[in-house]
């Protein structure tokens, strides 16, 4: 049912989370609760509470606090669209950690994808919607 990826070589349960143009791949094995982003500590790499809180809240949710060690590769877009990519890819990889946290999660909404992105540009217009300005004369 739910697609369980692990580290061939050491057993890290692996999981990729998007997020507007952002993209994080993360790796959960059991530790004492550490989180890394991109070799900084969590903290160190969201300055802002607010993503830090959306992180720490998808472990607080299936109880995993200090069980667990977070490494976090992640790249383009901005702080919070990694921000809610690495909460994504870490639901994932947790469920691949342990598939008895799936309802947990799923019911939280951890795992939904968040499909908004930007919209393009089309031809004629100055950006995706908004056309030049009207002149009578």
């Amino acid at each position: 049912m739910v697609a369980v990826k692990k580290d061939k070589i050491n057993g890290d349960a692996l999981g990729t989370g998007r997020r507007k143009s952002s993209v994080a791949r993360v790796r959960v094995r059991a530790g004492s609760g550490k989180i890394v982003v991109n070799s900084k500590p969590m903290g160190e790499y969201f300055v802002n509470a607010q993503d830090q809180a959306s992180i720490k809240q998808t472990l607080d949710a299936v109880g995993l606090n200090e069980q667990v060690d977070v490494l976090v590769r992640v790249s383009g877009g901005g702080m919070t669209g990694q921000s809610g990519a690495v909460r994504m890819g870490l639901a994932r990889a947790l469920v691949s950690y342990d598939e008895s946290l799936h309802e947990p999660l799923r019911d939280g909404s951890y795992l939904t994808r968040d499909s908004r992105m930007k919209e393009r540009k089309k031809p004629g217009l100055r950006g995706a919607r908004r056309g030049v300005q009207f002149s009578k004369r």
